[in-house]
């Protein structure tokens, strides 16, 4: 991977609040025009990261590089380059649409007209609506459209569906993923709700207690972890303390078992419990193999 290619690094980072060790040793990249996910349950480490990376904490050990330089240290023009959505969508509620374009413009050289414009015209909003009588989704529309407008090369999401229902997640996902194509953006996206995700991130880090446990190509996470249906009268009380078993569920129909298993290994291991006919396999969402591999608890 070349330098220029590498937006963001971080290598060996470790940061603890007093006794609590949070970041253990955190290592990934980001590279230019990719959409990288930071994923991992609440308090994995995410948010410590993002203030890390945004330079609001500085580690205890490791290094966070962003364009090269230290994230505690980033210049003005490299700041610039950079527009963050942290922990929800906050904004004034006291201010109007066309107040909000007229307040933050004047932090942001950049700042693009045009792109605001587009997202209000999504919004269907009159200019002198208020954000305090607007709904959840609809602020998160304006705080899209804000962090879009900045004119920054790289955007950073920390937890953006906070608040938002099915819905508005996917439309806040739709235009950004159709913004970052347009215009070859770099996007940092940290969630702990990731089935909306699954069709839009590049490259993925599931991190775990401070720490990555599977780093690669979203579309390779769920190699080598299936998904099998198994009968109700099914004993499985033995099969739950096994290593290869990573998740069992129970539905009202059976038992869905996540494993590392394949078919013809399954058919062996289950063939004591239940007929090799009555294993059906389904397909593993990513949702289903983050589960497993972080567990419900």
């Amino acid at each position: 991977m070349s330098f220029n290619n590498t937006i963001i690094s971080v290598s060996g980072l470790e940061h603890s609040y007093g006794s609590a060790k949070v970041l253990k040793g955190l290592n990934f990249t980001v590279e230019k025009g990719k959409i990288f996910g930071l994923f991992g349950k609440n308090g994995a480490g995410k948010t410590t990261t993002i203030n890390i990376l945004m330079g609001f904490l500085t580690p205890e050990k490791g290094d966070c590089l962003i364009y090269g330089e230290k994230s505690s240290q980033l210049s003005n023009e490299n700041k610039s380059r950079i527009g963050l959505l942290h922990e929800g969508h906050i904004s004034y509620d006291f201010m109007t649409l066309e107040q909000t374009e007229k307040f933050y413009k004047g932090f942001f050289p950049k700042w693009e007209s045009k792109t605001f414009a587009y997202f209000m015209e999504k919004l269907g909003l009159p200019k002198n609506r208020k954000i305090k009588h607007m709904s959840c989704g609809q602020r998160s529309q304006v705080a899209l459209a804000v962090l879009m407008a900045q004119g920054a090369e790289t955007l950073i999401l920390d937890d953006f569906s906070m608040g938002l229902d099915a819905g508005y997640r996917r439309l806040f996902l739709d235009h950004l993923n159709q913004f970052v194509k347009d215009n070859n953006k770099t996007i940092l996206i940290t969630s702990h709700i990731v089935q909306d995700l699954e069709r839009f991130v590049d490259e993925a880090v599931i991190i775990n207690k401070g720490q990555v446990l599977l780093s690669a190509p979203l579309s390779k996470i769920k190699d080598g972890i299936y998904g099998y249906r198994l009968p109700l009268n099914a004993d499985i009380k033995n099969i739950k303390k096994d290593k290869r078993i990573l998740d069992i569920s129970i539905t009202k129909e059976s038992y869905e078992i996540i494993t590392r298993l394949t078919l013809e290994e399954s058919k062996k291991y289950f063939q004591g419990i239940t007929l090799s006919e009555n294993i059906i396999p389904y397909n593993v969402s990513f949702e289903d193999a983050f589960i497993a591999l972080t567990g419900k608890y």
